[in-house]
This record gives C-alpha cells, sequence and structure tokens, in this order.
C-alpha cells in the first residue's frame, strides 16, 4: 500500500495537471487527464484528443507508465542520433533552457555549456541557485531546465527556479536517480520530467557479476593465502546453475539480468508490474509483484540477490529484518541501487551470523561511510565507495544523451525518452 505522503502528491498533482489542461485555449494540449488505478491507489495522466490552449504548459509526451508508448533509453541498444540531421525546418518550438548546476563543478556539462545545440534551442543562462537567475529571463520564457547534481541543495532549488519561471515545461535530470530532487513541492508541479536512465548501466552489470564471482571463486581466500604464502586448495563454486534475485527490475536490473543469463543463471525478478510480455522480462525464469511476501520468497530463494530499486517513499527499507530472515541460507547480497532501501542492521546481523555468505556494496545509507561503521570490520563485505558506474566519461555521456537525444525531439515535438513519475520518484 502506498503511504499516505504518496497519495498526496498524487492527487496534487492530477489535481494541478487537470486545472491547468482545463484552462488551455491557445496550444495542442489532451483534452482530458484520465486517473488510472484508483482502485490501487495508484496514479498517472493519459492524453486523449487534443484542443487549442493559452497555457504555459504543455503535455506531448507520454507520462503513463504502463502504455505501449513508454519508452527508455539504453546506451547499448537504443538507436543514436536519430534526429542527428534536423534543421531548422524541422523546429516546431524552440528550447529555452536554464542550466541548474554549480558553475565550478560542471566540466561534464561542456556538451551543453560550450557545444553545438540543435536548432531551435538555446542557454539562456547557467547557477546553481533560483537566485542566479536574473528576473529579465522571464521575457524570454524559459521553457527547459536541465538540473545536475552537482547543484547544492537542488531539492530546494528546483522548485524555486520552477515557481520563478512558470514557463517551464520540461526538467531533465542529468542522473538516473531523482532522489536528490524529490520532495512534495516538486510533485506539484505540472512540467513533465526525464532523466538519464540507460547510461550508467553496464558499468554497473559488469560489477554485479564481478561480485558474484568475487565470493563464488573465494577471491578473498586467495587474497590472504597469498599475504600468508600459503598454497592450499579449496573447492570454488559455478554460478552456472545458481539463481539470482534481482529486486528492482528496471534498467540496472535488466543489465544485470542479460549478463547472468550469458552465465547460464536462472533469474528471478521483483518489479512493480509483474508481466513478462517484452523480451526484457522475457529474461527472466519468474517474475514477482512487488510486496512483502513475494520479497521474502525471492530472498529464499535466490543464491544472488541483487538490489537495484530506487530510492523512494515506498522503498525505504524495503529489504527489512523480515526479508534477511527469509534469506536462504549462504547467499550473496549486492546494493548497487540506494542505500535507503536496505535495513544496514539486519544485514550486518545476518552477515555476522553467517546466514549470508557475503555483500557486495555500492550503496550506504550515509554517505561518505563512516570509519566507525562496522561494516568497515567485515571480512565478508566487499565496499566500492559509490563509483562502481563512475567511468571517466559517464556524466559526459549523460549530458549528450541530453543534448543529442532529448533535445532535438523536444524542438520536434517527438516524445520524450526516460520520462520521469515525480511522485513515485523514478
Amino acid at each position: 500500500m502506498l503511504s499516505r505522503i504518496r497519495i498526496q502528491q498524487a492527487e496534487r498533482y492530477i489535481l494541478r495537471s487537470v486545472s491547468s489542461i482545463s484552462s488551455i485555449n491557445s496550444r495542442q494540449v489532451p483534452t482530458t487527464a484520465a486517473v488510472a488505478g484508483l482502485s490501487s491507489r495508484t496514479f498517472s495522466i493519459r492524453a486523449t484528443a487534443p484542443v487549442a490552449s493559452s497555457s504555459p504548459y504543455e503535455f506531448p509526451y507520454t507520462c503513463d507508465p504502463l502504455s505501449k508508448k513508454y519508452k527508455f533509453w539504453n546506451r547499448e541498444e537504443s538507436e543514436h542520433g536519430k534526429y542527428a540531421s534536423i534543421t531548422q525546418a524541422d523546429v516546431k518550438k524552440e528550447a529555452r533552457i536554464l542550466s541548474l548546476c554549480d558553475p565550478d563543478n560542471c566540466d561534464a556539462n561542456v556538451a551543453l555549456h560550450e557545444g553545438t545545440l540543435p536548432p531551435g534551442a538555446t542557454l539562456l543562462a547557467i547557477g546553481k541557485t533560483a537566485e542566479d537567475f536574473d528576473e529579465a529571463l522571464k521575457d524570454q520564457k524559459p521553457n527547459v531546465v536541465f538540473v545536475s547534481p552537482s547543484c547544492p541543495k537542488a531539492r530546494v532549488q528546483l522548485p524555486a527556479l520552477l515557481q520563478k519561471f512558470p514557463t517551464v515545461e520540461w526538467v531533465h535530470a542529468q542522473s538516473a536517480g531523482i532522489d536528490f530532487l524529490v520532495c512534495d513541492e516538486l510533485s506539484a508541479t505540472t512540467p513533465v520530467m526525464t532523466n538519464a536512465k540507460g547510461q550508467f548501466s553496464s558499468s554497473l552489470a559488469e560489477y554485479a557479476m564481478l561480485a558474484c564471482s568475487y565470493f563464488a571463486k573465494g577471491i578473498p581466500q586467495l587474497i590472504r593465502q597469498k599475504g600468508a604464502k600459503s598454497w592450499t586448495k579449496f573447492d570454488v563454486q559455478e554460478l552456472r546453475g545458481q539463481t539470482m534475485g534481482i529486486v528492482g527490475y528496471g534498467d540496472v536490473g535488466r543489465a544485470v539480468a542479460k549478463l547472468a543469463k550469458q552465465y547460464g543463471m536462472k533469474i528471478v525478478a521483483l518489479r512493480r508490474n509483474p508481466r513478462r510480455d517484452t523480451d526484457e522480462e522475457k529474461l527472466c525464469d519468474v517474475v514477482y509483484g512487488n510486496d512483502k511476501a513475494s520479497l521474502n520468497r525471492l530472498m529464499s530463494e535466490s543464491d544472488y540477490i541483487v538490489c537495484s530499486a530506487p530510492s523512494t517513499v515506498d522503498t525505504k527499507g524495503m529489504v527489512n529484518a523480515d526479508a534477511f530472515a527469509s534469506v536462504k541460507d549462504g547467499a550473496v547480497f549486492l546494493n548497487l541501487g540506494r542505500g535507503l532501501v536496505v535495513d544496514e542492521e539486519a544485514m550486518i546481523k545476518a552477515l555476522k551470523s553467517g546466514k549470508l555468505k557475503g555483500a557486495a556494496l555500492d550503496v550506504f545509507i550515509e554517505e561518505p561511510l563512516p570509519e566507525d561503521n562496522e561494516l568497515w570490520e567485515l571480512d565478508n563485505v566487499l565496499i566500492s565507495p559509490h563509483n562502481m558506474d563512475q567511468t571517466s566519461t559517464f556524466m559526459h555521456e549523460a549530458t549528450e544523451f541530453f543534448v543529442n537525444e532529448n533535445l532535438p525531439r523536444f524542438v520536434c515535438k517527438e516524445e520524450l525518452l526516460n520520462p520521469v513519475d515525480k511522485v513515485a520518484g523514478y
């Protein structure tokens, strides 16, 4: 069941969206907003026939996560440069962009700040607070905001910026996770939001398989034996035939599943919509719904558990003491998503008791991980400082996705990639 906070956020979002749509009389936007899924307390906006409007907001893009048109980008599989050759004649609307980031820490944004933008797109200003953007910019009617995790207190600054410039129609987050932005104030705003999902998944998937092999092949023991100059043989395990459970079967989860399948592993996935009607879902041998009983069942069946769920109101502490009590003896737990999704105390208890063979952790509740955190002392824990997707070009590529893929779609009034549910938080 969704929390009362999320329900209230969704209701405010729908009411504001319906209000905006009903006041429209000069632009082409949907005439109605259908509220879907009320019985399960989940909400989405679905567009129907267009009418003219005078509202500063438009909804030419699919916002319903269940829609067949709901599209996600994947760096390895998606078509690159589909709109690379557009000309001024193809432009159906202008993109007037504000970049919300730290100007002193934005080398990765060079494609936006210094590069060549698509026809019809203009960068108006760069700043790290709403106050940095001059009131005079209102005359230019900015309609796009690019927001970077480098922006200090972005959760505060973005809603303030949207309030200051009500002409904004689209917000794009440079990262895949938007937990650094999510708040009641953002959920209540009307601009469409997208993110950089699909840019970071392959690196995390590679790490997941390394971490599985780290424990299967006894790498910790090899390191100890090398230090002791001990030539002692021992049995190792195969990954082939083992079961991998994936908690949060989004882009990262699917990337992990693809590699794990090549190793001959069985895939069990947990996701909000437990269906197997696409090629990605057919990678899974079993798909469970996103409820506590299903999570506990996945934990009990899996030899390796990969948590790649986003941090939201509903996922906080989702992998809790009950889940670790249900875990299969000798399982290995990997967290690639967000630290807040996991009850760290319950996980540490399972690691110390031997219930868990080991854990590979790239994310934590508190980062940097404090020196007095008990995880540092556990020999069966592999710790990485939230950098297993941090290649030398990863954030540059995320900005290039915005400039080269989504921005041309915006000026051509085509459907944007990677729409985000601001209420759900992903």
